[in-house]
């Protein structure tokens, strides 16, 4: 790979800066592409936004960035797309620094910043080469998302398009279903998400399985991801009409794979999830949903019988399982409940019973 060390003042590189979901984001004339499909969105903090702009104006150097050449004399950024966007935006008066924008400074202090030479290597080699030394170079950098760094394996007009539902401030599944999912759009966190939950619909272990799936096959667009997702949240939204704080990050999409072919009753649904939040048995709430989708109790990590009322009940008993009526050492017995918490039992002393561990489990697996 051919590797070549050049000074490029700011001036030149704020040229025509353009950041268009549509148009892409683009400088230096238009012949800079500032964020290419294998990079990642904006993530940059006004904090640390603010410092780059800090080291411009006080003339410090900022660490060195890589473009590349392509054969058309066009550019692609490989690293420095946080620092160049920031520049970009403020220059452009997209933010201000000390309650000054740039367009308020004095000449002599634009011309210093426009004046100010960026330390770029100019890069040459295949797309294989360009992915390599992306990775390299990130390594020391801020630490990328594993849906970060999958997208610069699997680059194609596919993830271009599915970077546009998912993957930008505002996308749509930021917008029309933000409130049920975890992490931030421009790291990749919604795209891994669908990403995670369509693979699973199709039996494939893994999000790259997809992934690669889409870039041999040179899928044209994320149609297909998209409509998957959309189906997912009219599931739900049609299950559990009512929103909890406690839905928001839940696996709705494995959840939709599994039990969206069988028929639910919202309104008996809704009935037994008010139940459940009143029900002080129930330590885990979130699992609320889980469990009556599965029917399956560890979600709900039921109240568990403290070492005092095991103790008392093992005293009661004199050792002996209240099963097989045998005598156990304390620490060869579990508490279990006379009666069953989905008969309405309780976790006090008068429910507790002394099982020891063979007969609990027994019972357990019945």
């Amino acid at each position: 790979m051919k590797i070549e060390l050049h000074e490029i003042p700011i001036r030149k590189v704020v040229e025509g800066f353009i950041d268009d979901p549509k148009c892409g984001c683009r400088g230096y004339g238009g012949r800079l592409n500032i964020r290419p499909v294998y990079q990642r969105e904006f993530v940059y903090n006004e904090k640390q936004r603010d410092a780059v702009i800090r080291t411009v104006k006080r003339n410090f150097p900022l660490n060195v960035m890589y473009w590349v050449r392509s054969d058309d004399g066009t550019f692609e950024m490989l690293d420095g797309q946080q620092r160049t966007i920031s520049i970009c935006q403020y220059v452009a008066g997209g933010f201000s620094l000390g309650y000054k924008s740039f367009r308020t400074l004095t000449d002599t202090e634009r011309e210093q910043i426009l004046n100010y030479q960026l330390m770029i290597y100019l890069c040459e080699g295949t797309d294989q080469e360009k992915l390599d030394w992306f990775e390299v170079i990130n390594t020391a950098g801020a630490k990328l998302t594993n849906q970060e760094a999958r997208n610069a394996i699997y680059a194609c007009t596919w993830l271009t398009d599915a970077k546009k539902y998912f993957s930008k401030p505002k996308c749509p599944a930021q917008v029309q279903y933000g409130k049920y999912l975890k992490g931030e759009a421009n790291r990749q966190h919604f795209l891994e998400t669908a990403l995670k939950w369509i693979a699973d619909r199709h039996g494939l272990r893994a999000v790259e399985s997809y992934m690669d799936l889409q870039k041999q096959n040179r899928t044209p667009d994320a149609a297909e991801l998209w409509n998957y997702f959309q189906a997912v949240f009219a599931w739900v939204q049609e299950t559990f009409p009512t929103y909890r704080d406690g839905m928001k990050g839940l696996p709705w999409g494995i959840l939709y794979n599994k039990h969206s072919a069988k028929t639910w009753n919202a309104d008996e649904l809704e009935e037994k999830v008010s139940r459940l939040l009143e029900d002080d048995e129930v330590t885990n709430k979130r699992g609320i949903y889980e469990y009556l989708l599965t029917g399956e109790e560890k979600h709900l990590s039921l109240r568990k019988f403290s070492k005092g009322m095991k103790q008392a009940a093992y005293e009661r008993q004199k050792g002996i399982c209240a099963d097989c009526k045998r005598h156990f050492e304390f620490e060869e017995m579990e508490g279990d409940h006379v009666v069953p918490w989905s008969k309405g039992g309780k976790t006090e002393l008068k429910n507790c019973q002394m099982l020891c561990k063979a007969c609990n489990r027994r019972k357990s697996n019945k």
